[in-house]
Parts: structure tokens; sequence; C-alpha cells
């Protein structure tokens, strides 16, 4: 269990797309369900190998379903079940993991989710995903490959520092950029490969990519 290499990590959002946990299950070599998205992966066809939280979402039919995979209870009413997923990551040295299922349904729970990634996103290379989107969260350098035309925007979550881009239709060099700037949305790739980098700071990366259904 220790060093985990690829998790995917499923959460209880009604608008997740079942055919894409199908597909992203068959590249992680363990799967994690947040409570309640227990549900999402029996719908799906996918047996995880855990489920954490406070386990108060998951349906009787789902528990019935898997009485033997590893029943994770946590009791603190203090974070949500994305965070206590998290933190029992980052406790396995995770390495990467891929959300599916923290977007959609209420609004403010899709927005808290994408800020509890601030925490974690030095500790864990994440990547949220959901049909035609994924978005990382940044604190470094990192290099993505989509089509030339793709659309990509950056939203800082802290002032973000020396912010420079490579391979976009815009090009960015050592800008600052600040929370609730807007000069950073809706770029385009001008080629297969293209990169993002600050010097401190965090800013998530959106990225549209073909949709799974």
């Amino acid at each position: 269990m220790e060093g985990l290499n690829h998790v995917l990590l499923i959460g209880n959002s009604p608008h997740c797309s079942l055919s894409l946990i199908k597909k992203l299950a068959t590249t992680a070599d363990f799967i994690l369900a947040t409570d309640g998205g227990a549900n999402n992966a029996r719908k799906a066809g996918i047996r995880p190998h855990a489920v954490i939280g406070d386990l108060d979402s998951v349906s009787r039919t789902t528990r019935h379903q898997w009485p033997d995979i590893s029943w994770i209870f946590v009791d603190n009413q203090n974070n949500t079940d994305l965070q206590k997923a998290l933190d029992y990551l980052v406790a396995h040295k995770c390495k990467k993991c891929t959300l599916i299922g923290f977007y959609g349904g209420r609004t403010d729970f899709s927005i808290g989710n994408l800020l509890a990634l601030y925490s974690y996103a030095k500790k864990i290379d994440l990547c949220v995903m959901e049909d035609g989107w994924k978005i990382y969260p940044l604190c470094s350098e990192k290099t993505f490959s989509a089509p030339i035309g793709t659309r990509v925007s950056l939203l800082p979550l802290t002032t973000c520092y020396q912010v420079t881009l490579a391979g976009f239709k815009y090009p960015l060099k050592e800008a600052r950029l600040t929370l609730g700037t807007t000069r950073t949305l809706s770029n385009l790739t001008a080629a297969n490969r293209f990169s993002v980098s600050l010097t401190r700071g965090t800013l998530l990366v959106y990225i549209e990519h073909k949709s799974q259904r």
C-alpha cells in the first residue's frame, strides 16, 4: 500500500460521467471512493479498493454489494470527505491522483472542492476531471499535451510570480498574476505540447478535452 503510484479518487457528484470513470479506472493502480462516491463507482461497474469518509451517503445496495472491501470511517466533521481522502493518500505517499465526481451538484461543494486542492498541490500530482475538461492545481512547472487550438485558462488561487506560458497563441513571460485576474482566461494552444511555469504561488490550469459521452 505504501508509495501508491496512481490513484483514481471517485466523488459523490450526481453529474459525473460513468463512462469516464470506467476509462480512468483502467490506468489507476488503486481506486478510492469518498463516501457516496462508492455509489458512482458501483453504477459504473467499478469496484474500489477502499471507501473513505463519514460513510453517511453510501447506499444500502452499495454496502451489501461490497461487504469485503476496506471501509475507512473517519469521524471528523471539520473537514470534507475529499480532504479526508487526500490526507489518507498523503499519509500513504501517493504520487499521482486523478479525481472525478467532485464537481457538479451543489455549487458551494464544487467550489469548495477546487479550493481544497490548494493545500495538497505540493504533495500530490493532482488532476480533477469531468466530461469535457480537466483542472490541474499547479505551483511549479508542468508540460501538457493536447491538440492545437485547445482552450486553456489559468485561475490564480494566490498571487503567482513569474508566470510563463510557452506553446500558446497568447504567450506570457514572467508575469505576476493576482487572485481575481481575468487576463489568463480562454487562451488557446499553438503547439501539441505546451507548458506553464511559475516560481511562487498556486494556480489552477483548466484544459478542455474531448467529451467522453
